[in-house]
């Protein structure tokens, strides 16, 4: 399979395919409810509240991290994690914008 060509495509087509891709898991929504229903940063709960290893955790957090939907800051020996406020309404207003689009015709097939 070959390689995706991303730059074909717009910056805001692809910023948004990146946050989705992030999006695209129940771990990761899951831990994303979890920060957003503390509305603080969370540095270690996320193992007892959603029953997962560390380890997956913490690879679920890399992908949310890097898709720039959370932002992480070392508090001692853990990192502190909470929603990254200017992505998150950047998301927020490219899918409002998105499903705008959609018109429902008169008739479809």
């Amino acid at each position: 399979m070959g390689l995706t060509k991303t730059e074909i495509f717009t910056d805001e087509q692809n910023r948004l395919a990146v946050m989705l891709k992030a999006l695209a898991h129940p771990a990761r929504i899951a831990i994303l409810q979890q920060i957003i229903n503390v509305n603080a940063c969370i540095c270690g709960d996320l193992v007892d509240e959603l029953g997962l290893a560390q380890a997956t955790i913490s690879q679920h957090l890399k992908e949310l991290k890097t898709a720039g939907l959370i932002q992480g800051a070392i508090e001692g020996v853990s990192v502190c994690y909470c929603i990254e406020p200017k992505a998150w309404k950047l998301l927020s207003s490219q899918l409002g914008e998105f499903f705008s689009l959609y018109k429902e015709p008169a008739n479809c097939c």
